[in-house]
């Protein structure tokens, strides 16, 4: 583990930290954060530029969510640090791999439950009688009333089920089922077990719930990163590294406010896209010297959206490989996805469709048509017209254009696709392929859709 590396370091003392040692060609990551982000903390590694990195994530958002010890909606990977990534430079992540290890997990909608919480019961768990914030628990039973405060011995999750099920996976994890009462219940008296949950993670399985409202349901697996990013310039609960969660945090009346000038130094690693996912190329901006890799809320299946709020988090094993692109400055994701993920109007032209429009090109006097490749910029806010407009505005400011030209373009060459609701967003669209060479860009674009 290196030395601690902190927001706000002159960019030389990064390599200073290092020794001038090339990095780790794979760093290999167990360990979980307590549910905050926070860039005054040692990272793992380092990882070389080029390197890999394999982790065993931990379930995201119910586990989590009912385990008042974690300050965040997640229990996610400690950061990794990346060699040569300065703040200012980019951090490209290709997911080779993603394989479900959980068996069995539940999820479902949500209700708070008033009275354990401050404010906001993703992150500020808090027990009136104790007066304490975050306080220690035990699980006692199975059901929604089995997680308890250590101090008093009496019930202490802030949310329960309002429609809740508890999904069974097949061995190749390629489908799921919906359990009923008697399933349910077995699973929970091993909830960890067939959660596979991480040795070192400390959240509670949601298992121990035995939700059961639907039953006999089949839907089938393709997972994904919920949480996928480099760590933020500011301490920030993992769920709340984005522009919808995020400005919960703003004046909020616990330890974990920020300001709106502070929640700009997210990353937007919590997108919950599932277009990230294997074979796709996540490229993340650095706000901290390092870098700072981390993952997590790994989801078995989601339609976008997600739209009740939670899906199947499931624990896992992932392998990315990462490759740091010098001075690119961006403020939020970029995604290039896999071509069976992209809106059909952003696809690359086909030889017979270029043909085509050549023909129409030459009949009314041009010599040429635009060439260009797909690129999808990740946007988030408030609400799902703020997170339009920030990706709208994140795409125009790296390729040059005005908002209005990136309007036009992701009408009639892509789309604007929900990641999360209330306010992820993709912004897809065809980019001319001068402007991906010279951001440095279209390398990934012609691994991912050819020359």
């Amino acid at each position: 583990m290196t030395a601690a590396v902190r927001a706000g370091q002159a960019p030389s003392s990064l390599q200073e930290q290092t020794n001038g040692f090339a990095g780790h060609e794979t760093v290999y990551v167990d360990e979980f954060t307590d549910g905050l982000l926070n860039p005054e903390q040692p990272m793992l590694g380092p990882v070389r530029d080029g390197g890999h990195i394999i982790a065993n994530t931990a379930p995201g958002c119910w586990g989590p969510m009912i385990t008042p010890e974690l300050r965040g909606g997640h229990e996610v990977t400690k950061p990794v640090q990346v060699i040569g990534a300065e703040v200012g430079d980019a951090i490209a992540i290709r997911l080779k791999d993603i394989t479900v290890t959980s068996i069995a997990t539940s999820s479902g909608n949500d209700a708070w439950v008033e009275g354990r919480y401050i404010g906001d019961p993703y992150i500020a768990k808090y027990c009136q009688e104790t007066d304490t914030l975050n306080p220690e628990s035990y699980v006692e039973g199975i059901g929604q009333d089995a997680v308890r405060y250590k101090a008093t011995g009496k019930p202490a999750t802030p949310f329960v089920f309002t429609n809740g099920y508890t999904v069974a996976f097949d061995n190749n994890r390629k489908v799921g089922v919906t359990l009923d009462q008697e399933a349910a219940e077995r699973l929970a008296a091993k909830a960890k077990y067939y959660a596979a949950m991480p040795e070192k993670a400390i959240q509670h399985s949601i298992l121990t719930f035995a939700p059961h409202d639907l039953v006999g349901l089949v839907g089938r697996l393709r997972p994904f990163m919920g949480q996928l990013g480099t760590c933020p310039a500011v301490p920030i609960p993992d769920s709340h590294n984005a522009g919808d969660f995020g400005s919960f945090l703003i004046g909020a009346p616990h330890p974990y406010a920020l300001t709106v000038e502070q929640l700009q130094q997210r990353t937007d690693g919590h997108m919950d896209c599932d277009a990230v996912r294997v074979g796709a190329i996540l490229i993340c901006p650095v706000k901290v010297p390092g870098g700072g890799i981390y993952l997590g809320d790994m989801h078995a299946l989601q339609g976008d959206g997600e739209i009740a709020g939670h899906t199947a988090d499931v624990a896992g094993t992932v392998t990315l490989q990462v490759h740091v692109l010098k001075g690119l400055n961006l403020d939020g994701p970029i995604l290039f996805p896999v071509l069976e993920d992209l809106p059909f109007l952003a696809k690359p032209l086909t030889a017979e469709e270029r043909a085509r429009a050549l023909a129409v090109a030459e009949q009314w006097g041009l010599d040429s048509i635009e060439e260009s490749l797909p690129i999808s910029v990740l946007g988030s806010g408030p609400d799902l017209n703020a997170a339009t407009d920030n990706g709208l505005e994140r795409a125009a400011k790296l390729l040059d254009m005005t908002v209005p030209e990136v309007k036009n373009r992701a009408t009639i060459t892509g789309a604007i696709e929900i990641a999360r609701h209330p306010g992820v967003v993709q912004v897809t669209f065809r980019a001319p392929v001068s402007k991906l060479a010279e951001k440095g860009l279209l390398p990934f674009a012609q691994d991912q859709y050819g020359a």
